[in-house]
């Protein structure tokens, strides 16, 4: 499977900006791809204004992804704040060529952000397959707490959407690569890049890891861009059939 993740310089609460600059992004990949990895909130950026910047579930943002997964023959993701009754949600959507939907609502919510009193969090995890291979998703803040990635040979890909500040770059650096190693599986982390309208600055470093924690494709700090590469589900099989580390893994469950 070739997986692409783009790293965009996010306009700040400026979707339709967004939507063109994504597009612009995306295009040189149209066929060349299978799936198109954006970050955490990319058609607004970070904000904590969901009364304002929601969508109901099949609203503009989902047409737009629904819309270029078609042109492109691929599967496009990433999150974005979205209402489902009345609640407000960071809601990962990922949208595949024959409009096929699946969706992953944050988890661990940023608290020393204020998302926790403006958003809902979610409530289970979601594994799905596609063009063979099987993925599990999760948003930013969630990279830190590792017994909810925690792969009990569930999945080969893991995603995280994030808008990852600067300030806090060797962490994303370590966690996505320790995640890739602990649970054996690819990791790609899509990133923005710049500042947002709160005067955030983003570390940008989007990449994507193998399952022994190696660098694949990783972006610079203040590019926007895309990387791409090849994984290969044959590799990762036979990897795991070598280093069995799961058989020696503790057992736990989760109170949810």
């Amino acid at each position: 499977m070739k997986i692409s993740v783009i790293q965009p310089d996010i306009l700040w609460e400026d979707k339709s900006m967004n939507f063109q600059n994504l597009t612009s992004l995306i295009f040189p990949l149209y066929n060349n791809s299978d799936i198109i990895i954006l970050p955490e909130m990319f058609n607004t950026g970070f904000s904590m204004r969901p009364a304002e910047l929601s969508e109901p579930p099949d609203g503009e943002t989902f047409l737009w992804m629904k819309t270029i997964a078609e042109k492109g023959n691929f599967g496009v993701c990433g999150s974005y704040i979205v209402q489902d009754g009345i609640h407000f949600f960071n809601r990962w959507i990922f949208v595949s060529p024959d409009n096929t939907r699946w969706h992953y609502d944050k988890r661990h919510l940023f608290s020393m952000g204020g998302e926790d009193s403006l958003f809902s969090r979610g409530t289970s995890k979601l594994v799905f397959s596609f063009r063979g291979v099987r993925i599990s998703p999760f948003i930013c803040y969630d990279l830190r707490f590792p017994v909810w990635s925690r792969n009990k040979d569930e999945y080969d890909l893991i995603i995280y959407a994030a808008n990852w500040p600067v300030i806090r770059k060797n962490v994303w650096n370590t966690l996505l690569k320790a995640r890739a190693i602990e649970n054996q599986c690819f990791v790609a982390g899509s990133n923005r890049t710049g500042t947002d309208g709160e005067g955030i600055k983003y570390c940008g470093e989007s990449m994507i890891i193998n399952p022994r924690g190696e660098l694949i494709e990783c972006a610079e700090s203040d590019d926007e861009c895309s990387i791409t590469a090849d994984i290969s589900i044959t590799e990762l099989s036979d990897f795991r059939k070598k280093f069995p580390v799961n058989n020696d893994a503790d057992d736990f469950s989760l109170n949810i």
